[in-house]
């Protein structure tokens, strides 16, 4: 016997009726009540990184329901050659430059705050154009 495909809203409403049966609403999550969360990840300089970790906090990054100033940290090594219009802070134009450096990763709950997070990253970042990544994230 052939079966035709559901309608994708249709199988969305028939989760949403089956999920709110199991799960009570209290501990259910709504877009409304939640800001969107993204995570971003930054590369410093690691004699910079205190002070740039401290300017992205203060705009509120890095913050879970009872904690505050969260974040992780790895140390690497970051490599970059400057062009011939660059300004480096460390290195010289047109010589490979190899770098120690920090990757710190933070969680921001919303739009807002990520978009101030990075406009402080970059106001007190040392490096000309500093590496950054923001991603969004889901609950599952």
């Amino acid at each position: 016997m052939l079966h035709r495909p559901v309608h994708s809203t249709t199988l969305i409403a028939k989760r949403s009726e089956l999920s709110s049966s199991i799960i009570p609403r209290s501990q259910t999550r709504t877009m409304a009540s939640n800001p969107a969360r993204y995570k971003l990840v930054f590369f410093s300089p690691l004699p910079n990184l205190a002070d740039i970790k401290t300017a992205v906090f203060a705009t509120g990054a890095g913050t879970y329901p009872n904690y505050s100033e969260c974040c992780f940290t790895t140390p690497g090594v970051g490599q970059f050659r400057p062009g011939d219009s660059a300004n480096p802070t460390i290195g010289a134009k047109g010589q490979l430059e190899e770098v120690g450096e920090a990757r710190c990763e933070m969680v921001c709950n919303g739009r807002e705050i990520t978009e101030k997070a990075v406009a402080a990253l970059k106001k007190a970042h040392p490096y000309e154009e500093p590496a950054y990544e923001v991603y969004k994230l889901e609950d599952f």
